[in-house]
């Protein structure tokens, strides 16, 4: 009798936990499938569905795992949750044309740079204060989307001289990444490569000797649905006072140096971009897993302090579908799990090593 009721119970427990698993990975499905709705993912046939909803259901319990962990920050879905690591990063290189080999080839070459920089150390130094905000300044254009064109670099220069051109004149101009990646080449008296790649400090040399950069109103941008840079275009007129006079490059593995930067402008920088957690960030100061390999360009809006813990705002050219509305805090001085600065001082995903804005 004893026997038989123990059988029977758990024979009632493995169906019920049967039950609950199915009913489980039912939801999951549901959940999935909202995100192919929302993202509007196309699949080439039922294998190749299947093999992102494993990467989508392997990147779903990593989320929940790190959340659980009651961190700095949260991770949550985004347009890349249907990637692994090693293809986020293909991904990455992709559309960054192969910013990092670009990087670390300018990199070598600082000793020859243009006749545009001038060296931080001999401008006049602002105190820096306890907190900035360029967006709430109004300094700030809307998040944009590069899509699949490796131009980060020029939505990293954009905001740059946007942010230089508020400060000058009062007024916020959305200037056009297009212009850059189609103009700011070889064959056009540039040295970047449009959807292959750039420098940010390129760029501005280019806009110096160009006269300036139009509106993106004039010179809307769409590599990032053709995925390459077009023609030159020469019909639009560039906005009058956009001439960058000469580039900062801001002092390497400085947070004084940054902060003091920022109170004056925001400030174009790289990054290290393809971890996992950088992937799926969602909100709060980021202080997990990041390198200082360079990859990405983008740009630093400000910095501050949340729970205690300090930041950098940074804006993405991802979309405001990634991140906390296209943007990330990184985060600031030490690492809280070291109490050491990140990355031995070169910034939270190298944010300290390589930052430049343009004066005009």
């Amino acid at each position: 009798m004893y026997n038989m009721r123990f059988l029977l119970m758990a024979s009632f427990m493995s169906a019920l936990l049967f039950s609950t698993s199915m009913f489980a990975q039912a939801k999951l499905i549901d959940r999935f499938e909202q995100w192919v709705s929302d993202f509007k993912v196309k699949f080439d046939n039922d294998h190749h569905s299947f093999a992102v909803y494993q990467k989508w259901s392997a990147n779903n319990q990593f989320i929940e795992e790190s959340n659980a962990q009651n961190r700095s920050f949260t991770l949550g879905h985004n347009q890349f949750s249907g990637m692994d690591t090693a293809e986020f990063r293909t991904f990455l290189w992709n559309s960054n044309g192969g910013f990092d080999y670009e990087f670390e080839k300018f990199s070598a070459e600082l000793a020859n740079r243009d006749y545009l920089e001038v060296p931080s150390a001999n401008l006049r130094q602002v105190a820096a204060p306890a907190s900035v905000n360029w967006v709430t300044a109004g300094g700030v254009t809307p998040v944009k989307d590069q899509g699949q064109c490796g131009s980060c670099w020029s939505f990293s220069t954009t905001g740059a001289l946007e942010g230089a051109y508020f400060v000058k004149n009062g007024k916020l101009q959305s200037f056009s990444e297009q212009q850059l990646v189609d103009c700011d080449n070889r064959k056009n008296g540039g040295k970047d490569m449009g959807c292959n790649g750039g420098l940010m400090d390129n760029a501005f040399s280019w806009i110096s000797k160009n006269g300036g950069l139009c509106t993106e109103a004039a010179y809307p941008y769409v590599s990032g649905v053709t995925e390459t840079e077009g023609a030159c275009a020469t019909t639009c007129t560039n906005v009058a006072g956009s001439k960058v006079a000469s580039f900062v490059d801001v002092n390497a593995n400085s947070d004084s140096a940054m902060m003091t930067a920022l109170a004056k402008q925001t400030v174009a920088i790289a990054i290290e971009a393809d971890q996992r957690e950088f992937q799926l960030y969602s909100s709060g100061v980021f202080t997990g897993a990041c390198g200082n390999t360079l990859d990405h360009g983008v740009l630093a809006v400000g910095y501050g302090a949340l729970n205690g813990i300090d930041y950098y705002q940074v804006k993405n050219s991802w979309g405001t579908s990634w991140g906390a509305n296209g943007y990330i805090l990184l985060g600031r001085g030490n690492d809280p799990a070291t109490g050491k600065p990140y990355n031995a001082g070169g910034g939270q995903c190298g944010i300290l090593m390589e930052a430049s804005y343009p004066t005009l």
